[in-house]
């Protein structure tokens, strides 16, 4: 295994041990004066669990992938190729489904029950 590589390997290794497709998962790896740049790409049903609630696990492979990278003296970053058009989708998404769940349920119908507005509707 060359020193260069490693940096990918661990990736794909990490990547493919929390995804539920881990046959999509491929990495490919640049090298430029900025260090190594390593676009991550899976399936679109993992981004979720790639980046993990509010980026926490993109943030701590970036953060792993950094002292991988400091180790073999090189700065190594992470990019997470996110094909055209699947934030608006999943956004889209997001936004039925909880209009879904804001909708009335058709059971929960009260109209034989009087709505009292005040101590007086009460008739006590």
């Amino acid at each position: 295994m060359s020193e260069n590589v490693k940096d990918q390997e661990f990736v794909e290794y990490v990547v493919k041990s929390i995804v539920d497709n881990p046959d999509d998962v491929s990495t490919e790896r640049t090298v430029d004066e900025m260090g190594v740049l390593l676009t991550l790409k899976v399936n679109p049903e993992d981004m979720g669990n790639v980046i993990g609630r509010s980026g926490q696990t993109a943030r701590a492979l970036r953060t792993l992938l950094r002292v991988v990278g400091a180790k073999n003296n090189s700065r190594v970053n992470l990019k997470i190729y996110e094909p055209e058009g699947s934030r608006q989708a999943h956004q889209e998404r997001r936004e039925a489904a909880q209009a879904q769940s804001e909708a009335p349920a058709a059971d929960t119908a009260t109209e034989d029950v009087p709505d009292p507005t005040s101590l007086d509707d009460l008739n006590l």
